[in-house]
């Protein structure tokens, strides 16, 4: 594993390599969000439309049905609270071609009575930023339907870059109360070496346990559960996390081709994606648990080897 000594978003002393570290703080901020279950008050997809909070909505079914990650509808609705909807709300929909990765520019698609200043007010931009960003368009003509950037201006409160976050603001969790193991310990998610503990390192920041595996391996569920995410994250690959019994949560980062669906019921086992080769030409998987979405050691839960 890489070191050095002392920037992502789509992550003097001495500490596993910064790519690292960010790929580690975007996996914390990703794990954050998780999806509730109601009955929604719309038939067919939301992608791509204004929808109108209504009672028994939620964002984690919203997103289901559009069929994109609870992330990213969530970024594409700065200020909305994800577990204080009220009814009347309107929240924005992206469809699945859209992308909001952390700390942007997000991949926007124009929707009638589009302009860059209206673009701007919604997400925190600036419509200077914006017109420099996408210089074959003509601002006066903006098309229906077309994908334009929006580089956001950041901050704490407009998904500001994942690196200049504090470590502390995206750890914060209620205190989920002791934890309960399960009766079967969990396999473990791959085959061969760890060779990162969980823990924290020399900058006082938790890290993911990190296992070398060979090339082509396939990472499988360590146990029983629900996938709740599975997509692109900057700095940290293609991710996948499942919810378990127990308000446990598994995420494993730096996959490659994703072997399942969102909401996919899998087993103990069940392929969930390939391995990917980092930066450093290793085949690692970062595996990170959390308890309420607290980080715990993987090793608490794990079979024993």
């Amino acid at each position: 594993m890489n070191t050095e000594t002392v920037h992502d978003g789509d992550r003097a002393f001495t500490f596993p390599s910064l790519c690292d570290a960010l790929r580690w703080l975007g996996l914390v901020c990703l794990s954050l969000w998780l999806s509730g279950c109601a009955t929604g008050s719309y038939s067919g997809s939301p992608a791509g439309q204004w929808v109108t909070i209504q009672q028994g909505d939620t964002l984690g079914k919203i997103a289901r049905d559009a069929d994109i990650p609870l992330l990213r509808l969530t970024r594409f609705n700065p200020g909305v609270k994800i577990r204080d909807l009220k009814v009347g709300q309107r929240i924005l929909v992206p469809t699945a071609s859209e992308r909001a990765p952390s700390g942007g520019p997000y991949r926007y698609q124009l929707r009638p009575g589009d302009t860059y200043s209206k673009v701007g007010r919604y997400f925190g931009a600036s419509p200077q930023r914006i017109l420099a960003a996408n210089t074959g368009l003509n601002p006066n003509d903006l098309k229906v339907g077309v994908l334009i950037s929006v580089p956001l201006n950041g901050g704490p409160s407009r998904s500001a870059p994942i690196g200049r976050a504090s470590a502390g603001s995206l750890v914060a969790r209620p205190d989920p109360g002791p934890l309960k193991k399960p009766r079967q310990l969990w396999r473990w998610p791959a085959t061969g070496q760890v060779v990162r503990e969980f823990g924290t390192n020399n900058n006082g920041q938790l890290a993911p346990m990190q296992i070398r595996t060979g090339t082509n391996s396939v990472a499988s569920a360590p146990a029983k559960g629900q996938v709740r995410f599975a997509d692109t994250m900057r700095q940290l690959g293609n991710v996948v996390i499942i919810h378990h019994s127990g308000n446990l949560q598994s995420v494993l980062a730096q996959c490659g081709e994703i072997l399942v669906k969102v909401g996919q019921q899998v087993a103990p086992g069940t392929p969930l994606c390939r391995v990917a080769r980092d930066h450093a030409g290793q085949n690692e998987l970062l595996f990170d648990v959390r308890h309420g979405g607290k980080p715990i050691n993987p090793r608490d839960i794990l079979e024993k080897r």
